[in-house]
């Protein structure tokens, strides 16, 4: 019995590792001020693991235009530049959102508190379903060819290494 036990923890671990998940919605709280009026080891905030500073940012800068700003064409580019990065700008421990939002502001000379006061949808925040599905969609191709190959490899392979553990 325990080479079942066995069999069921490395299918389990299998399936585990190809699954993902990601954050669906960018939180209202990102569009927050992230400054501090005193200093305090409690408030210091871990540095970004994301680079800002080389991201294409043409992708709001030609959507969203002054000196109207559409709230439509500047919220969908906004969501369409930040929510690929919604599990890391959500965490309210890290600097990513004051970062993104500086490098926004830099590249787009928007005015301040734009997008926090155009970019609203529901309670949970701005809601990166429809963006992540279509950039999902587009790379679903590559990853059909590369990933099932693998996976498949993977689970053949654990196969025939508990038929060869059963046997001995």
């Amino acid at each position: 019995m325990p080479s079942n036990y066995h069999f069921l923890f490395l299918l389990s671990c299998s399936f585990l590792f190809g699954l993902a998940s990601s954050t669906t919605f960018i939180s209202d709280n990102v569009f927050e001020s992230h400054g501090s009026t005193s200093r305090s080891l409690l408030q210091a905030k871990k540095t970004c693991n994301i680079n800002f500073e080389s991201q294409n940012y043409t992708i709001i800068t030609s959507k969203c235009k002054g000196p109207q700003y559409p709230p439509q064409s500047c919220c969908l580019a906004f969501k369409e530049f930040a929510c690929p990065f919604a599990d890391a700008i959500n965490d309210e421990n890290s600097d990513c959102a004051a970062t993104m939002f500086s490098y926004i502001n830099l590249y787009g000379k928007y005015p301040p508190g734009l997008f926090a006061l155009q970019c609203r949808e529901g309670k949970e925040g701005l809601d990166c379903t429809d963006i992540l599905e279509a950039a999902k969609q587009k790379t679903s191709a590559a990853h059909i060819t590369y990933t099932t190959p693998s996976t498949l490899l993977l689970l053949l392979l654990t196969a025939f290494s508990l038929l060869l553990f059963n046997l001995f």
